[in-house]
């Protein structure tokens, strides 16, 4: 539960005075708007960034961040009572089930040669969205990506990993974005149940010895997550409340024509919202004859509308909030804004004021205020 982070000492003070030694601090809403610049990291946008509306830092009136590089991890296990893993569509990764392989030790290159030519994302395929989860972020019922894990450890097979691409370090030129450096590689992997959460077994392709870890589940949190590259367990997302939106590179489905996909492709300036923790979001349109300043200004707390929220996709804001075709290059919208619902039943709206600094993208720039 969020507590008491707004406020003042005096009335953290006077207010706690109200509770017996039994009851919980009430959560509540910020008294007043902020405003965030998302540390994203410029145009090879290397950060993830986890916000929460409500978690306002005293001295810099902004929320609080938490960071971490795009590569820190590959996969992530559900803490829920389902047993299900992702895998990082931040840094473009795949993953396709090997055929009939269910000795992780026996597989090798040679087995999978055929396999990695396709288990790859920006192919302008409608298959390849297979070796991706779900875009939309409803990983529990999707048929893709890493299935099921069964309690039964013969039936769950091995996995042929793309390991997506390394961070750019490259300089573009202002407007641009560089996120992909050089493939990192493959990977095998077989995940099974455990007593207390799951054990994965992981190897370079032609290894023939798995190493294995075991992940505990942790109700706190909507995950846990693995790194393959360091062979260890790392923290990513903050705990499972403590969330509202997450600024990321993506892995999304593009379309060459309505309702004709060109499968998995990836985005940059992309943000993801915690549906999990029950997050929902809306977009509110300018009407014709007014102003952003305007509508935003006088939108209030009777004027949200329910059923309009968002809360089966996380891609509900995703890239809503940008172009980067506008006649002035990459730039925010001016012509709408968004209304969110967080985990906890508080109302904000938000606006974004900039994607870019000195012409510059990857440092975007958005303000809020509760309804």
């Amino acid at each position: 539960m969020k507590y008491l982070k707004l406020l003042s000492i005096a009335l953290i003070i006077a207010v706690q005075s109200c509770f017996s030694a039994d009851e919980d601090p009430v959560s509540v809403p910020p008294m007043t708007g902020a405003t965030s610049k998302p540390a994203v990291g410029g145009a090879n946008e290397p950060n993830q960034v986890w916000i929460d509306l409500s978690d306002i830092d005293p001295v810099t009136k902004e929320p609080r961040q938490k960071t971490n590089l795009r590569t820190d991890w590959e996969l992530g296990f559900y803490n829920g009572d389902e047993f299900r893993v992702i895998i990082n569509g931040s840094i473009g990764m795949a993953v396709a089930k090997i055929p009939g392989a269910t000795n992780i030790n026996s597989v090798k290159s040679a087995d999978v040669s055929s396999l990695m030519s396709v288990v790859q994302i920006g192919t302008f395929t409608a298959s390849n969205l297979e070796y991706i989860d779900n875009p939309n972020g409803n990983f529990l019922t999707q048929t893709t990506g890493i299935a099921e894990i069964k309690a039964n450890d013969a039936d769950n097979g091995v996995y042929l990993v793309n390991m997506g691409k390394a961070l750019s370090t490259a300089t573009v030129a202002p407007g641009s974005v560089s996120l992909t450096g050089e493939s990192r590689g493959w990977k095998k992997i077989q995940i099974l149940r455990s007593a207390s959460g799951y054990r994965v077994r992981y190897a370079d392709l032609n290894d023939d010895q798995y190493k294995e870890q075991v992940i505990t589940k942790n109700p706190d949190y909507n995950f846990n997550f693995f790194s393959l590259q360091k062979g260890q367990a790392v923290q990513i997302q903050p705990q499972k409340h403590n969330w509202d939106i997450a600024f990321t590179t993506f892995t999304n489905e593009v379309f060459m024509s309505p309702g004709q996909s060109a499968g998995s492709y990836f985005y940059a300036d992309f943000i993801i919202t915690n549906i999990l923790s029950g997050v929902g979001v809306y977009q509110v349109d300018v009407p014709a004859g007014k102003t952003l300043d305007q509508i935003y200004g006088e939108f209030k707390l009777s004027d949200v509308s329910q059923t309009k929220f968002i809360f089966n996709d996380h891609r509900a804001l995703g890239d809503k909030w940008r172009t980067t075709t506008g006649a002035n290059g990459p730039q925010t919208y001016s012509d709408r804004f968004f209304v969110l619902k967080d985990a906890e039943g508080f109302y904000y709206k938000i606006r974004f004021n900039a994607m870019t600094q000195n012409g510059v993208r990857g440092y975007p720039n958005f303000e809020f205020a509760p309804l």
